[in-house]
């Protein structure tokens, strides 16, 4: 492996911003085939639906949220994971 395959990516160098109201959004690593981002969400925020190419770990650190997914909702609490494939349609 190159040092160009390995890009460090550093919590503090990288820009909140809010895609919509509600919701922080900051992009941390990714790849052409995963992304990690890191959202701040606000009591009772309610997520556009969406899809992306990449496919999307999800690790919850504080909180709860409700996931919808490939026709399947769940209840999502702190300390769970769960990965979206790229290209699905998914809501929180």
């Amino acid at each position: 492996m190159t040092d160009e395959a390995v890009k460090l990516v550093r919590l503090e160098e990288e820009k909140l911003f809010s895609p919509e109201e509600g919701l922080l959004r900051q992009v941390l690593a990714y790849n052409d085939r995963l992304m990690l981002v890191r959202h701040l969400m606000q009591p009772g925020w309610s997520g556009a639906r969406h899809s992306h190419p990449h496919d999307q770990m999800v690790y919850v650190v504080s909180g709860h949220l409700r996931f919808t997914a490939g026709g399947r909702s769940f209840e999502v609490l702190a300390g769970d994971s769960f990965v979206v494939p790229g290209g699905m349609e998914h809501q929180a």
